[in-house]
């Protein structure tokens, strides 16, 4: 045998090189940041030109996995390092909102800028709200004026629902409410968004996403009270703001006192115990009595489980209202709090269909026990019902009207004939 080595075998033939799709491309920012900053310093102030070398620029460059620098670098001028510095790099540029003037105008046509980008690539969308919710919590690191210009921008933007109410969630970081620096940037915030929208739809926006109810955390713990923050908005002339959340804290009580109420009733609590704590709530949440009424009336009809028949659910109504007009007439002391009644009752025997023949029967028994007077009955059948279910109920009404008009008549000649 020969002592040699045996050539091991090899392997002859096209040799295939990885697809260039396949590599793992590493994540490598710096030849995109100076792409964006050469074409910001090109066009400079001209926001018009600036927004066509961004829609432009979406063709050739990486926007979906490079969105969080490109966002910097509209916002600061540069990559954001941690806690909101610029990073320690020279690849910068003057031309972006931190630098520019701080007015309303320049940051409308800002948000125009961010509008129109997001508009052409929807994909950036997401990534953007994630950008202005880590700004957010950014915001000791940034200069007054910068804070000022982001929280105009913001509020902009919001008004134009190219972002959600959720990014406020940010501002209740422990830090920033701590140090004041959530609510004053709220102010700047809320009175751009403002300027823009009307309260009702702002407060729509915030209530879309629950945030109507979270006003209060921009403050610290011990200052988290309607009043101190009406105070705090009003002083700064954001009355509309102050007064939704006192409106928020109303529907909060009045929720709950409905709640209590229910169940009172479902444990069978002496009436005498409820019209006093009614009287208390009053008295406490500076309520109405036309509001309070309506809240009653709701609550006795929550109180039970309805029966599905038609024909039984007059006599169970009729039973429960009888068991409480005792309730119902201690809050009925003003001719306009028995108009409201009247008004939820016929509103209530409209939505709840198996009702709709009990609205005569119910009036009558509440007019008989004394908490609807004929003055207000007459008065809702001429000219204060509303269109719900008005010709049913107007003619179910008709001969009770006739009766009680009669009845007027006669107490009027009788009293004639007395003098």
């Amino acid at each position: 045998m020969s002592n040699q080595r045996q050539q091991k075998p090899t392997l002859t033939g096209q040799r295939f090189k990885t697809r260039k799709r396949d590599e793992k491309e590493r994540f490598d920012p710096t030849h995109f940041q100076e792409s964006i900053v050469q074409g910001l310093n090109q066009s400079g102030t001209d926001l018009e030109a600036v927004a066509k070398f961004l829609d432009a620029s979406g063709a050739k460059l990486d926007y979906r996995r490079y969105a969080e620098t490109l966002f910097d670098i509209l916002v600061a001028g540069g990559m954001l390092a941690p806690g909101g510095t610029l990073a320690d790099d020279l690849t910068r540029t003057e031309f972006c909102l931190f630098k520019a003037q701080e007015d309303m105008e320049t940051m409308q046509a800002y948000a125009q800028v961010f509008n129109k980008l997001i508009r052409r690539y929807k994909y950036l969308e997401k990534g953007f709200e994630e950008e202005i919710k880590k700004l957010l919590l950014f915001l000791k690191g940034f200069t007054e004026s910068e804070r000022n210009k982001l929280a105009m921008l913001t509020g902009i933007l919001l008004a134009k629902s190219n972002l959600s109410a959720a990014i406020l969630s940010s501002l209740f970081n422990e830090n920033l409410v701590k140090e004041g620096v959530s609510a004053c940037f709220a102010v700047k915030l809320f009175r751009s968004w403002l300027t823009e929208k009307d309260i009702n739809s702002v407060s729509a926006s915030l209530r879309k996403v629950g945030m109507d109810s979270r006003l209060m955390e921009l403050f610290p713990a011990n200052k988290r009270s309607c009043e101190y923050f009406s105070k705090y908005f009003s002083d700064v002339g954001l009355k509309e703001l102050a007064d939704h959340a006192r409106n928020q804290q109303s529907i909060g009580a009045r929720k709950e006192l409905q709640k209590e109420l229910e169940e009172q009733m479902s444990r069978g609590d002496p009436l005498k115990d409820i019209i006093l704590y009614v009287r208390e709530e009053i008295k406490k949440n500076n309520i109405s009595e036309q509001t309070m009424i309506g809240l009653i009336w709701a609550s006795v009809m929550s109180s039970v489980e309805w029966n599905k028949k038609e024909e039984l659910v007059t006599e169970q109504a009729i039973k429960l209202l009888k068991q409480y007009s005792p309730l119902l007439k201690a809050f009925t002391s003003q001719g306009l709090s028995e108009l409201t009644l009247l008004l939820k009752i016929q509103e209530y025997c409209y939505d709840n269909i198996h009702f709709m023949n009990s609205f005569q029967k119910i009036v009558v028994l509440l007019y008989k026990a004394d908490v609807l007077s004929e003055e207000a009955i007459l008065k809702w059948y001429n000219d204060a019902h509303t269109a719900k279910g008005k010709s049913v109920f107007l003619e179910q009404m008709k001969k009770f009207v006739e009766w009680l008009k009669n009845a007027e008549e006669e107490s009027e000649s009788e009293e004639e004939e007395t003098d």
